[in-house]
């Protein structure tokens, strides 16, 4: 019987299940959307039965696809939206609250309170986390939920309220609440989670009122997490097989793009843009607003990865779908784009929920700069797909300076990815060679990877590397001074949309 290993991708805008055969080609995948909620200006939720139900419904039609019988699954890796932040009753499994999503910026202005009331703070977190201090990662958002529903702080020292990002939400349903754990890539972006020590801090526990016995057991990414429960309707095939890969969905696509060696480098054009180095086995701490997380973990050795984030990367393009109406389909994007043979001087800065890094300015909103009465849809289009690849060029840029390694290739996947426009332009701006993966969902192949090492299905990381084919080669063809030019432009324009928005006191 030929077996397989099943990838659960649970992601910012949709979920989905691909099965993998050893060759590392898909055989069967399903995905599918959920509703985002908006209650309030910046702020992000989702229905945390909806990322559940979505999940099953993903795993069902993807077994079915592939006709997978019971005891063809080898096993599971999980991989998901990182420092999305859900609370819920240990007994029943019930959220007490929406998850609130990495993107929302509701508790900016209690990061601000804590930068103000202590100096001590950012170097507190950087040194014992990795990260800068933003309302962007988990611990904040635990606090928030604490604070404002009734009663719930009392509930949660009591034992009571379990807290998990989306890994833990899924793994803790498809075994039945018989496992209440996370790995370290994901523990690592909470701001509560030491990445020397690999364990939970109890000093940022207390600076953030949080009891530590809410939190998720932390454990290495390939680790044999729990078994999938019975009862679960539709999932019968893969009763009793053994969750063994849980990564955060950036680290697990790094592990996809087999990038296993120190100064290997790749970006993931999502919702966001996720920019990850491997810096080996010792943590780099950046000094230039770059963030260092634990990456992944086998055979007792624990790699770590510096990584820089843009906060809207595909979504612009689904703004200007949605929102703007000047397109239909993503697709159009990149048809649009080359009707122009450039901006024409316009700059679109993406803005929508703050800058990340270098920036880290939770105040800045988006902007449409050098706008002409010539100026067309193609113009703004041409622009937006720009724009997203200049937040790229200014994390890549960053990195190869704080981790003194000269980056030659940077490997890509993600949605947008597809764009040759993008990826071409990405190639020119950052003077580089961009590797586009033949397989665009690294996330899922990734901790497909890391869950059939720890299982045996694959035998170690050579293997691995010869399963990555490269799609597209994309060279930089732009002169240094038209690149000088181009990004001056760039700057100048992030200027413009800095600090827009008022501080709330």
């Amino acid at each position: 019987m030929e077996k397989y290993m099943l990838s659960i991708d649970q992601g910012t805008t949709s979920s989905r299940a691909m099965i993998f055969r050893q060759d590392g080609t898909c055989v069967a995948s399903a995905q599918e959307p959920f509703e985002q909620h908006f209650p309030k200006p910046g702020w992000v939720e989702h229905d945390p039965e909806d990322l559940w139900r979505t999940v099953c419904d993903c795993i069902r039609q993807a077994l079915a696809k592939a006709n997978i019988q019971r005891g063809e699954i080898a096993g599971i890796g999980i991989t998901n939206q990182r420092e999305t932040t859900i609370l819920w009753e240990k007994n029943t499994g019930r959220p007490v609250y929406n998850a609130i999503v990495w993107q929302c910026r509701r508790t900016a202005p209690l990061v601000e309170k804590m930068k103000s009331s202590d100096p001590d703070f950012a170097d507190k977190i950087l040194d014992k986390t990795g990260l800068v201090p933003d309302a962007y990662f988990s611990a904040t958002k635990i606090q928030w939920i604490l604070e404002e529903v009734p009663g719930l702080k009392a509930r949660a020292g009591q034992g009571e309220i379990l807290f998990g990002t989306v890994d833990s939400w899924i793994l803790y349903r498809l075994t039945g609440g018989r496992s209440h754990a996370t790995d370290y890539s994901n523990a690592s972006r909470t701001m509560l989670f030491n990445i020397v020590t690999l364990s939970w801090d109890q000093e940022l526990c207390t600076y953030f009122h949080i009891p530590m016995c809410m939190l998720p057991k932390a454990m290495p990414g390939a680790s044999e997490f729990g078994y999938v429960a019975p009862g679960i309707p539709g999932l019968e095939a893969i009763e009793g097989v053994g969750i063994y890969g849980i990564l955060g969905d950036q680290p697990a696509a790094l592990f996809g793009q087999t990038c296993f060696d120190k100064g290997d480098i790749k970006n993931t054009y999502g919702t966001g843009c996720f920019t990850l180095m491997n810096v080996g086995e010792e943590p780099i701490v950046s000094k230039k607003g770059l963030v260092t997380s634990a990456a992944w973990s086998f055979n007792g050795k624990t790699t770590y990865a510096l990584e820089g984030s843009v906060f809207n990367g595909g979504s612009t393009i689904q703004w200007l779908r949605d929102e703007l109406k000047l397109i239909d389909h993503a697709s159009d994007c990149d048809v649009l784009a080359e009707t122009v043979p450039d901006s024409a001087g316009v700059v679109l800065v993406p803005a929508f929920s703050g800058l990340g890094a270098p920036y880290w300015d939770m105040y800045a909103r988006g902007a449409i700069l050098g706008l002409t009465r010539g100026t067309t849809k193609a113009h703004i289009a041409r622009a937006a797909l720009e724009g997203i690849a200049y937040q790229v060029y200014d994390l890549v840029s960053l990195m190869q300076e704080e981790a003194a390694c000269p980056i030659t290739a940077l490997k890509v996947d993600g949605g947008a990815s597809v764009s040759r426009f993008m990826m071409q332009f990405q190639a020119d701006i950052l003077n580089c060679d961009v590797d586009r993966a033949l397989e665009r969902e690294t996330t899922s192949q990734g901790v497909s990877y890391l869950a059939g090492l720890y299982c045996g299905y694959w035998k170690d990381l050579e293997e691995l590397r010869k399963l990555r084919h490269c799609d597209t080669l994309f060279r930089s063809k732009m002169s240094e001074a038209e690149r000088t030019k181009l990004l001056g432009t760039w700057k100048k324009a992030v200027s413009r949309a800095a600090a827009w928005e008022e501080k709330e006191s």
